[in-house]
C-alpha cells in the first residue's frame, strides 16, 4: 500500500514542476512557480528516504512492510 501512495507523490511531484513552469511562463510569477518547485523538491527527498538503502543494505520501506506481516 505505501508503494501506491510514493508512487502518487512522485506523480504530484512531476505534476508541481510542470505547473509551476506553465505558471513560470503564462504569468510570470517567479515566487510561486520557485515555491512549486521548492514543494516537489521536498516531496521527491521524502521518497528518497523510504526507498534509498541505508548502510544494512535495507530499506525503511522494507521494514514497514515486513513489520506489518508479523502481525
Amino acid at each position: 500500500m505505501l508503494d501506491v501512495v510514493l508512487s502518487i507523490v512522485v506523480l504530484a511531484a512531476v505534476a508541481l514542476v510542470a505547473g509551476a513552469f506553465l505558471l513560470w511562463k503564462r504569468t510570470g510569477n517567479v515566487k510561486n512557480a520557485l515555491l512549486m518547485v521548492f514543494l516537489a523538491l521536498i516531496a521527491v527527498v521524502n521518497v528518497a528516504i523510504w526507498t534509498v538503502p541505508t548502510a544494512d543494505g535495507e530499506t525503511p520501506l522494507d521494514k514497514v512492510e515486513r513489520g506489518s506481516q508479523q502481525d
